[in-house]
């Protein structure tokens, strides 16, 4: 399994959008539910400086069921 890129929030709410992913409503703390209507899959998303851990962001994308290696590829492909 090769490494995962370092995102920031907005860039990984960016990436979240693009792959169908809709803002649900506020969580506990600083934190938000996102979910993806076709699948009907939810998950939590940290809203913090800086960027997101490696292995939270893992479990995003596994939550949503989004492949990892989209987030590999160059901008713009």
């Amino acid at each position: 399994m090769s490494k995962l890129p370092r995102l920031t929030y907005r860039e990984l709410i960016q990436i979240l959008r693009q792959q169908g992913c809709e803002f649900r409503r506020e969580a506990k703390g600083s934190h938000e539910i996102w979910w993806h209507p076709a699948k009907r899959l939810y998950t939590t998303v940290p809203k913090h400086g800086g960027t997101i851990d490696t292995g939270t962001l893992r479990k995003i994308l596994r939550d949503l069921e989004i492949d990892p290696n989209l987030l590999r590829q160059p901008p713009g492909c």
